[in-house]
């Protein structure tokens, strides 16, 4: 398809790694003779009191502009991609695309206790505000956050590349474990793909009691543990707290093994020494939030999501279906 205005990919600091596979990904897929891409340059000068601010370096008059940015704690990360989305406004690009491997905030899409902030509903109209077109993102912490949107939401999921990847390590007597009742669902639509004429995958849902935010007091597994091979699904792990636990109450029914699979790896605290001393025999996670440091680790493993971004990316942009996409 022959466009009038052309691609430009640029991307915050949080997310350079991630943005740069993704470049690689979509010269790889394009139409041989089609100019490669390559990640724009994006400068941030900072001020003494903290303060920063975003430039492109190079045009954008006419471009549609994906801003790549996991909006990860620091705030901070989440200014700059509001700030980089006004400044390609006010550069007169013709369509800017928000990309949000992780979208931070989500976990706050409800009032769940009087006089609370609804953090993804401001969230979204921030993006709007700040002149968003379009934004992309996996696994939200809740579906229905994608309705806080004015604007059109490309949202994915990790299953895409996690069930291939669990297909391919033929796990015999497979069960699919959602840690609390609000990943059931999730919990369901792996079983279904994994499920094979020769084995039925099962499903395990655990539920949890909270002392209070990030605290687990207790949890019940509910369906067939006992000689399975368990597989804990969910959207994020924060502290570990849950999945630990949740691994721990698996065994002790007597299940084989037990791993998880997590889109966003946020392993804050001593999340990861949880892990490693856990009865957890692997945990996978994406490379939505970067983790340089896990190279290599004998328990964690990061399953790359660039190839789905890239597909995407190229999808929207030559205005073709994405539905293939989900899965």
């Amino acid at each position: 398809m022959i466009h009038s205005h052309r691609m430009e990919l640029f991307a915050c600091r949080a997310s350079v790694d991630f943005a740069s596979k993704v470049i690689d990904t979509l010269n790889a897929i394009r139409d041989e003779g089609t100019p490669a891409l390559h990640l724009g340059e994006l400068q941030v000068s900072p001020f003494s009191d903290g303060e920063f601010q975003p430039q492109f370096v190079e045009s954008v008059r006419g471009a549609t502009v994906y801003i790549l940015q996991s909006t990860i704690p620091p705030a901070d990360n989440l200014m700059e991609l509001l700030l980089t989305i006004d400044a390609a406004k006010r550069a007169s690009a013709d369509k800017v695309i928000a990309v949000m491997p992780y979208f931070g905030w989500a976990r706050q899409d409800r009032k769940d206790r009087p006089r609370v902030a609804i953090g993804a509903k401001l969230v979204a109209n921030l993006l709007k505000a700040a002149g968003a077109d379009r934004v992309m993102t996996c696994d939200l912490h809740a579906d229905q956050i994608q309705g806080f949107f004015d604007i059109p939401v490309d949202h994915v999921y990790a299953s895409k590349v996690f069930v291939p990847f669990l297909r391919a390590k033929h796990i015999e007597n497979l069960s699919i474990a959602a840690p609390d009742m609000g990943g059931a669902k999730r919990a369901n639509s792996y079983a279904k793909h994994l499920t094979t004429a020769e084995s039925e995958c099962g499903v395990i849902i655990c539920h949890k009691t909270r002392e209070r935010a990030n605290v687990v007091s207790e949890i019940k597994a509910i369906g067939e543990v006992e000689g399975r091979n368990v597989v804990i699904v969910d959207d994020m792990i924060d502290t570990a707290g849950t999945l630990c636990k949740a691994a721990e109450v698996l065994k002790g029914k007597g299940a084989l093994s037990v791993r998880a699979c997590a889109t966003h790896g946020l392993l804050s605290g001593s999340a990861v020494q949880k892990i490693h001393a856990s009865a957890l025999e692997e945990v996978f996670i994406t490379d939505s939030i970067p983790h340089p440091e896990l190279e290599g680790d004998p328990k964690i493993k990061v399953v790359s999501l660039t190839g789905v971004f890239a597909s995407i990316i190229d999808k929207v942009y030559n205005y073709e279906p994405i539905s293939p996409d989900f899965m």
